[in-house]
């Protein structure tokens, strides 16, 4: 979908974008393939990480950021576990990053995959192991190289003619050797939003296959003694449910490792098949258990590399909302309701676009419910929509909600604890809410809530 200048779906006053069908026998039903690990009700009250929301509003206010501590660290594990020792797991930082959650990915046993200058502060100021990351990004600028030099990542996966150059000037004026991979466009597009397709030609990203361009970047690299090529980089896209697209993509990427020693003399020990894997928004999603990807993927490169003569590489991955992503949920307040008769209610509540961009940027859908209470009313087709001035402003477009709900009820939103808060804004100067982590009946701040003093911080007046 692309969006009217004057908001999504503009003049929609007939029917909903995604009709409902039916409504739910249990509109406060908490699907375990959608909430976090830890997610129940209790008295009708939904818990996470044994913690009360009614008692979250109280204490760290409306609308916020919950993060399930321990469903993070369980899909760590369980991606640790499925890909095995041999296979390096970056996790995406994009997805959401910060000091404490660093930690956890850390302790265990990931890697992390960043793609600007602040993620990097960020990684490095949590004493992230620099080795164990990778940095990625379309137009790195010089200083963000030299900080990725400086501090000694592990790889930087170049993007660019322009950045081969510029990187190996500045690893040469440090006095480093720098290991990197080439990232490969290599003209598959994912089953997926148009915007988070990122493997066909026409985009931004990486060297194209097809054109030659990827060979001719190796030929360069290779010639740069301050620069190590240890191998290649493909992404095919986001919120990916099969492996199918994955299977094109190793294709076409090993048949270049191929080329290469064919070419250049040299075989690639590393190929790093990037992210994307999807995460249930829904009930009507079915993403893919992650011990049958890993099985999937190995055996696609497995038998890609024995078709083309190869020695099976090491591999990486890099998946961020298959980490975060269902662990997170965000909590609202509702202000006002207007009923529009034969047609919906509009649930107004105290956030917006400014903490979830992804419904207006992506048509993206939510669960969402009831969480402060129990209802046994009977349900309204309500669009759950935030305070601000945009008609596009749409956190939830269309979900069943008790007919009861009255202003100052709290309402839950599933799977937000990916892109988020990494894409929240100030939009409407509104301050950012703070992220929380749970875990064992405990709360803490990961991400403290903004406050106009620190939006009038930046204002040189």
């Amino acid at each position: 979908m692309r969006a009217h200048p004057a908001g999504a779906l503009h003049g929609d006053s007939t029917a909903p974008t995604h009709p409902l069908g039916p409504a739910p026998d249990d509109l406060g039903a908490l699907d375990p393939r959608i909430w976090p690990l830890t997610a129940e009700r209790i008295g009708g009250v939904i818990h996470i990480g044994g913690c009360d929301v009614r008692a979250l509003v109280a204490e760290h206010g409306s609308p916020a950021y919950l993060l399930d501590e321990d469903d993070v660290r369980a899909r760590c594990r369980a991606y640790r576990s499925a890909f095995g020792d041999d296979t390096d797991i970056y996790y995406a930082a994009k997805a959401f990053l910060s000091k404490r959650f660093a930690h956890w990915i850390a302790d265990e046993g990931l890697s992390l995959d960043v793609a600007t200058g602040g993620e990097l502060a960020t990684a490095l100021a949590a004493g992230f192991p620099a080795d164990r990351i990778l940095m990625h990004g379309n137009n790195k600028s010089p200083d963000e190289l030299t900080a990725a030099l400086a501090a000694g990542v592990g790889r930087i996966v170049i993007d660019s003619d322009h950045e081969i150059a510029r990187l190996a000037h500045a690893a040469e004026a440090l006095g480093v050797t720098q290991r990197v991979l080439i990232r490969v466009t290599v003209g598959v597009e994912a089953h997926t939003h148009e915007f988070i397709a990122t493997a066909h030609e026409d985009q931004k990203f990486g060297f194209s296959l097809a054109s030659g361009a990827a060979l001719e970047a190796v030929r360069r690299v290779t010639a740069l003694p301050s620069l190590e090529l240890v191998g290649l980089h493909s992404h095919i896209g986001s919120q990916i449910f099969d492996t199918a697209g994955f299977e094109v993509a190793a294709h076409r990427v090993v048949g270049l490792l191929a080329s290469i020693r064919d070419a250049v003399g040299i075989t690639l020990p590393e190929l790093d098949l990037g992210g994307g894997l999807g995460i249930a928004y829904t009930a009507d999603d079915d993403p893919a258990d992650v011990s049958d990807v890993a099985k999937q993927l190995r055996a696609i490169v497995e038998r890609e590399c024995v078709a083309m003569v190869l020695p099976f590489p090491r591999l990486a991955v890099e998946p961020g909302r298959a980490i975060v992503g269902p662990a997170g949920i965000s909590i609202y307040e509702v202000g006002t309701l207007k009923e529009l008769d034969g047609l919906r209610t509009y649930v107004s509540v105290d956030g917006g676009m400014s903490d979830n961009i992804r419904t207006a940027l992506y048509d993206a859908s939510y669960s969402c419910v009831l969480a402060s209470r129990d209802s046994d009313a009977p349900p309204m087709l309500s669009r759950v929509v935030g305070k601000h001035c945009e008609a596009g402003d749409i956190v939830v477009r269309d979900v069943w909600l008790p007919s009861d709900l009255a202003p100052g009820d709290v309402l839950a939103v599933a799977a937000t604890g990916a892109y988020c808060r990494s894409m929240a804004s100030n939009y409407n100067a509104v301050p950012r809410p703070p992220v929380v982590a749970l875990k064992d009946g405990a709360s803490s701040v990961l991400l403290r809530r903004e406050t106009f003093d620190d939006l009038l911080a930046l204002d040189a007046g």
